[in-house]
C-alpha cells in the first residue's frame, strides 16, 4: 500500500496568502481557488474588483488540473493544436491556462486555479501561491 501527502486547510491558506500577495502587488483583481487531489474546494477568495464569473472559472481550472493530474494549460494547447473534440471530455470544466497542480514527492496533492487576468498571468498567480507553500514546507 502506498502512502501520500495530503493537502490540508493550513496548506491551502499558505497557497492562498502567497497568491493574494502576488496578485495584489500587481493590482490584479482575480479569484483564487485551492482544491485537494480530488478537485474538492479547500479555499476560495474573490479579490475586490474581480468579476463574479471568475469564481466559477477559478474553481473549474483548479478542478481540471487536479483531476487530470496536469496543468490546465496542456488542454488548452491540445485544443488549439487541432483537437477541438477534447472540449467534450467529461469532468474537466475549464480547459484554459490558469489551473496549476501542487505536487509533493512526485504526486499531485491538489491544484490552484486563478481567473481574472490573461491566462498566463492567472497561472503566474497560481505558481506564486504554490511557491509560498513550498517555502514553508522546507
Amino acid at each position: 500500500m502506498k502512502q501520500k501527502a495530503v493537502l490540508e486547510q493550513e496548506d491551502a491558506q499558505f497557497v492562498m496568502a502567497g497568491a493574494v500577495r502576488h496578485a495584489q502587488a500587481r493590482g490584479w483583481a482575480v479569484t483564487i481557488a485551492v482544491v485537494d487531489d480530488g478537485g474538492h474546494l479547500l479555499a476560495l477568495l474573490r479579490l475586490d474588483g474581480a468579476p463574479p464569473m471568475t469564481a466559477e472559472m477559478a474553481m473549474g481550472k483548479a478542478r481540471t488540473a487536479a483531476l487530470a493530474r496536469r496543468d490546465s494549460k496542456r488542454f488548452e494547447e491540445m485544443i488549439n493544436q487541432g483537437r477541438p473534440a477534447f472540449l467534450s471530455a467529461p469532468g474537466l470544466p475549464a480547459m484554459l491556462e490558469g489551473g496549476v497542480v501542487i505536487e509533493h514527492d512526485g504526486q499531485v496533492i491538489g491544484a490552484v486555479g486563478v481567473s481574472g487576468r490573461k491566462s498566463s498571468e492567472d497561472a503566474e498567480v497560481a505558481q506564486a501561491g504554490i511557491r509560498a507553500l513550498l517555502e514553508v514546507a522546507r
